[in-house]
């Protein structure tokens, strides 16, 4: 009796276990597989989520883009329609400021000492340059209008940079630092190489910025390979010189010879042009009334005389040029590599580089490294260059044979530098830049002026 409850008791208990744990592994099976259905719908659903995303950033670009190169034009078209503006280009007074020629091979560091100093220099030696004038240029113009001769005063007498408590005296209007919006002036008033204050305008949601750059106070490339034999090797010391003050090694410097050596192989350089009388050959059909029907009828060769001004000349040069320097055969992105890169600056050998076929210097314009290639063709280049950047902040140079009256002891070494140097500008490059977005597109108009004729060279967009 005890026997068999006992069996039924164990057979009870054994009924019961297996109710609780059912089928053996189902349902962590079924679980597994709804983890798994889930990973892959939320694959997929973040798959397409960033496709669609994608597709939106693309499509939003591309009507940014648009929208900028609308804008680009309609700009392109209002510079274009005030060149005339260029006529009224003046050089500005600047006896008591730094020439810009002296910062361009400054780091951030030295740059900054260098603008305390001249504040220092300005609060001791000419202290009515910190007042306010209506008349002529001082330091409250320099900085803005919000600055006043009381933080300039204070900057320059707490200007010691071993003092570890000295700090700058910011603008209380402003809020920004003093020696931050200080900017050495170029020879036109805004910093080189601009002709004039960037301007910066709204054409719908598109901000536009034009800037115009004097293509006379850099470098022109197409010194390096000019077809006149007799000046080709102060052309080459000429670009040694150049590239020497940017800081090139030698084999950058022989990378850019052979490059510029391919382009010479193509087109040679020339600086000097005189009017020619070009034969333009003519050719017209003349009726041949006992040929056979259809056969071609015979032609006649005829010539038309054309006299072709020095000026057209030039302009067909740079426009050759134009293309032949911004083509794959001169590695551009070498010479914008920068050189001095900071805060509030950045040099690199392009900027200070003329890629448009301009011909000659204006020494009124161009820098000190500028200066000293320039007159590589006729010798003393560095007593030269230092004292036309002397006299030239005080009053520009009106031409070439004031130029010999001033430096009369150079007066035969300025003569042999006579056809590379000039003291108008002539060739211009206007700078247009649109953004809208996160889209950006720009152009670059060259013009070339003649007295007051002022002629479109050439027209680069990206």
């Amino acid at each position: 009796m005890k026997d068999c409850v006992r069996y039924r008791n164990s057979a009870a208990t054994t009924s019961a276990h297996e109710a609780r744990s059912g089928p053996p592994r189902r349902g962590g099976i079924v679980l597994l597989l709804t983890i798994v259905v889930l990973m892959i719908l939320a694959t997929i659903g973040y798959m397409l989520a960033y496709r669609v995303s994608a597709q939106r950033h693309r499509d939003n670009y591309i009507i940014d883009y648009t929208t900028a190169c609308y804008a680009r034009d309609s700009a392109l078209k209002y510079a274009i329609a005030s060149l005339q503006d260029l006529n009224d280009l003046a050089f500005v007074s600047r006896p008591n400021e730094p020439d810009f020629s002296d910062v361009f091979s400054m780091n951030e560091e030295k740059y900054r000492a260098f603008i305390e100093e001249w504040i220092a220099k300005i609060a001791k030696e000419h202290p009515e340059q910190l007042e306010t004038s209506d008349e002529g240029a001082n330091l409250n113009e320099l900085t803005g209008k919000d600055s006043n001769a009381e933080n300039l005063l204070s900057a320059a007498e707490n200007n010691d940079p071993n003092d570890s408590n000295n700090k700058r005296v910011a603008d209380s209007n402003s809020g920004k630092d003093i020696l931050d919006k200080l900017k050495v002036r170029g020879p036109y008033g805004p910093t080189w190489p601009l002709v004039k204050e960037p301007v910066e305008f709204e054409i719908g949601t598109t901000t536009v910025k034009i800037q115009i750059e004097d293509e006379n106070a850099k470098y022109p490339a197409g010194w390096a390979i000019m077809a006149d034999e007799k000046v080709q090797r102060e052309a080459q010391a000429s670009l040694q010189t150049f590239l020497e003050w940017m800081g090139y090694s030698s084999d950058q410097i022989e990378s850019v010879r052979s490059q510029l050596s391919q382009i010479s192989a193509i087109k040679p350089f020339k600086v000097d042009f005189q009017a020619v009388v070009q034969r333009t050959p003519v050719t017209t059909p003349t009726p041949n009334p006992a040929a056979r029907r259809g056969a071609r009828p015979q032609q006649k060769v005829a010539y038309k005389t054309t006299n072709v001004q020095a000026t057209e000349l030039v302009v067909r040069q740079t426009k050759d040029f134009s293309k032949l320097f911004h083509s794959s055969l001169l590695d551009t992105q070498m010479l914008a590599s920068p050189t001095i890169i900071s805060e509030t600056r950045k040099e690199s050998a392009l900027k200070y580089m003329g890629l448009w076929g301009s011909t000659q210097v204006n020494i009124n314009s161009a820098p000190r490294q500028v200066l000293e290639a320039a007159f590589a063709f006729g010798g003393n280049a560095s007593q030269i260059t230092e004292e036309i950047i002397k006299l030239r902040r005080e009053k520009p140079f009106k031409d070439i044979d004031e130029l010999k009256k001033e430096l009369y002891k150079f007066s035969d070494t300025i003569e042999k530098s006579k056809p590379y140097i000039t003291t108008t500008s002539k060739v211009f490059t206007m700078h247009i830049t649109a953004v809208n977005g996160t889209a950006k597109a720009s152009a670059v108009v060259v013009v070339l002026k003649d007295g007051g004729k002022i002629d479109r060279v050439a027209v680069l967009c990206e």
